[in-house]
């Protein structure tokens, strides 16, 4: 990638400097650089030699390592002027050469976007859905943007549950709800990163796909999250041909973590997308060839196995607007400002009411344990405290939260549940000996229940800082892992209406479900990227997060808040910090991924609240940056889940 490279700096001290201080390494402890000279980011191993980050080389992080479920020894790491943390190594590199070129947060996202969409297709692709939180620096202004796919202009109440929707006793879709063409949504995230890039770019638009045109020509290491979805996955992905194409050898077995691949078709449509913007995926060819594989009626393997086809129309693809939404805002203890997406996500409104409620406890007498050491082992009452709040959210945003184009919020929408006499009495509530279990919700108002229980492994976060103090905090998806399974020009389509409510309407009380599918509504969902601020109003940036994990990614981001905010965690202690948290159920999660802590107190003394304790591994991929002083200096500070395979990188200062 060639641009003209630039040095403007936001940072309150400003310091020029050849070298780009970042973080990885197998241990934590050796340090990336990015060379403002060279044509790549690279790290800086411990024995002092530079390796590029995709090399292959010995000591290059986007080769993958065994699955261990954790990554020991990660350390906070420092930059002086931007950053970029995302999942996979070869999506940080891509956002890192943008930011290093002189582009925004909204250039390098559309870089990582089309990086992910080849190298972790589990989790992104660029014909899904995602939600970006923007805080542009000069006006100090806050916009969400909206790229939630939609549901199709023909669907009804019952188009996941009936082949003929209007027939009573029409059987289910084939071979499942997320495996027929019922469950793929008319895209938005490429509609939404052209609205955001437009508004906040500086570096043109086709010079954004460099990277991803790159990788998928020329050939990428298959990371080893990929190499295990694909293995999975194998037998759905099996029933389509361009599936096979490009995760299956030439003898019918699935291609393997460790080996180079290839997708010429994805660098083709990366091109397209680059000549023509976003247009190239909801008008022309490719979008035909996106209408084709989802009115798809049988598989591609050898028995011609029966698929439901969906009803998307060219029209349908031509017609999705991405959009601008009013965030979920809240000042916490009168000393931040914490803003979150708002519906159609969920997530928002969950964490922002959480953390109104927490304010009326005196959290940061409860922190954890021995924090320094992978965040430490939260506290009994810790834990509790922020479960029981999150069990109040999650029962008021069950209840009351859906696309509210559609279904809207009650009283007067976000001010109504975000108030904060409203949120003490919630608070009240909470018993500090005891859990409640389930809880009920606010009485706010009728609206039609509707409760999202999916579980999905289809989705990733990022997070940016650029070195003019914009900040881009993204969720993206492809809902459960490799999406709906069908594929075409490359790239996965999602199984994102899953997201619905399957059932119009409550079986037992005949009552319409507030996040039932209908012709353009979006899903429900909870993904939830976040942005926290010094003070009572957007201007002094702290804090960039996010995470994937369905519908845990409440309690995931929540607990990283809560860690910088009330413990005075950095980023990293926050991010490594065992997830916990609850939904609305007796059952209070404590993250097992970490074998090598003790957790075993902690259990005990949830239980002995009444708390019932799920102590299975989290699959959270928390990115967090945090703008910090250090040594007298304003410095970008990043935290990356070691429970996937990211890094962060950026510039620096150390």
């Amino acid at each position: 990638m060639k641009y003209n490279t630039r040095t403007p700096l936001w940072i309150a001290t400003p310091i020029a400097v050849a070298l780009a201080v970042v973080a990885c390494g197998g241990d934590g402890g050796d340090d990336l650089i990015v060379d403002t000279k060279a044509d790549s980011c690279a790290i800086l191993a411990s024995n002092g030699s530079t390796v590029v980050v995709g090399s292959g080389v010995a000591g290059d992080p986007a080769a993958p390592e065994a699955a261990s479920g954790y990554r020991l020894g990660y350390k906070a790491k420092h930059s002086s002027s931007y950053m970029v943390v995302a999942n996979t190594p070869l999506a940080s590199k891509a956002g890192c050469e943008v930011l290093k070129a002189g582009g925004t947060a909204a250039d390098a996202a559309v870089a990582v976007q089309a990086v992910l969409g080849l190298v972790e297709p589990q989790s992104s692709t660029i014909a899904g859905s995602a939600f970006m939180m923007y805080y542009d620096a000069a006006s100090k202004k806050i916009t969400a943007y909206d790229g939630r796919e939609a549901a199709p202009a023909g669907a009804t109440g019952y188009y996941l549950v009936r082949q003929d929707q209007a027939d009573a006793a029409s059987p289910a879709p084939l071979p499942s709800a997320r495996r027929s063409g019922r469950s793929i949504g008319v895209p938005g995230v490429m509609r939404m990163m052209e609205m955001a890039q437009k508004e906040h770019g500086k570096l043109k638009w086709n010079q954004l796909f460099d990277e991803g045109v790159d990788l998928a020509t020329n050939g990428y290491v298959i990371p080893a999250r990929l190499g295990a979805a694909i293995n999975s996955n194998r037998a759905s992905l099996a029933l389509d041909a361009n599936a096979v194409a490009a995760y299956f050898k030439a003898d019918g077995s699935p291609k393997l973590s460790g080996e180079t691949t290839t997708n010429l078709p994805y660098a083709q449509t990366l091109q397209a997308l680059a000549a023509q913007g976003a247009d190239a995926l909801h008008t022309g060819p490719i979008a035909q060839a996106i209408v084709a594989k989802v009115a798809q009626a049988v598989g591609d393997d050898a028995a011609r196995t029966p698929i439901t086809p969906g009803l998307m129309t060219m029209a349908d693809l031509a017609g999705y607007k991405a959009k601008k939404r009013d965030p979920a805002c809240t000042t916490y203890r009168a000393t931040y400002y914490v803003c979150a997406m708002a519906p159609p996500s969920s997530g928002g409104i969950a964490i922002t009411q959480a953390l109104g409620i927490l304010e009326n406890f005196p959290l940061s007498a409860y922190p954890p344990i021995n924090p320094d050491v992978e965040g430490g082992v939260p506290s009994v009452m810790g834990v509790h405290l922020v479960s029981e709040a999150s069990r109040l959210a999650y029962a008021d945003r069950d209840k009351y939260v859906a696309d509210t184009d559609y279904i809207p919020l009650p009283g007067n929408g976000l001010s109504t549940m975000l108030d904060k006499n409203y949120l003490k009495s919630r608070a009240a509530l909470i018993d500090m000996t005891r859990s409640m279990g389930t809880a009920a919700a606010g009485n706010l108002g009728d609206v039609p229940l509707g409760r999202d229980t999916s579980i999905e492994a289809g989705t990733t976060h990022f997070s940016i800082v650029d070195s003019y103090g914009n900040v881009a905090s993204v969720t993206s998806t492809v809902e459960s892992s490799m999406g709906s399974f069908h594929m075409t020009n490359g790239f996965l389509l999602t199984n994102q209406l899953t997201d619905f409510s399957g059932q119009p309407v409550d079986l037992t009380t005949g009552a319409p479900i507030a996040n039932r599918v209908a012709p353009g509504k979006r899903p429900r969902s909870t993904m939830a990227p976040t942005l926290v601020f010094r003070g009572s109003e957007p201007g002094d940036f702290m804090l960039a997060t996010g995470s994937p994990g369905g519908g845990t990614i409440i309690q995931y981001v929540l607990k990283t808040v809560v860690g910088a905010l009330d413990w005075g965690m950095d980023a990293q202690m926050a991010t490594s910090m065992v997830d916990f948290g609850a939904a609305n159920s007796p059952t209070t999660n404590v993250d097992g991924a970490n074998t090598a802590l003790d957790t075993s107190a902690l259990v005990a003394g949830l239980r002995a609240m009444g708390h019932t304790v799920n102590t299975g591994a989290q699959s959270s991929g928390i990115s967090t940056i945090m703008r910090i002083q250090k040594d007298g200096k304003w410095m970008l500070q990043g935290g990356v889940d070691p429970r996937r395979e990211g890094i962060v990188l950026g510039d620096g200062a150390l």
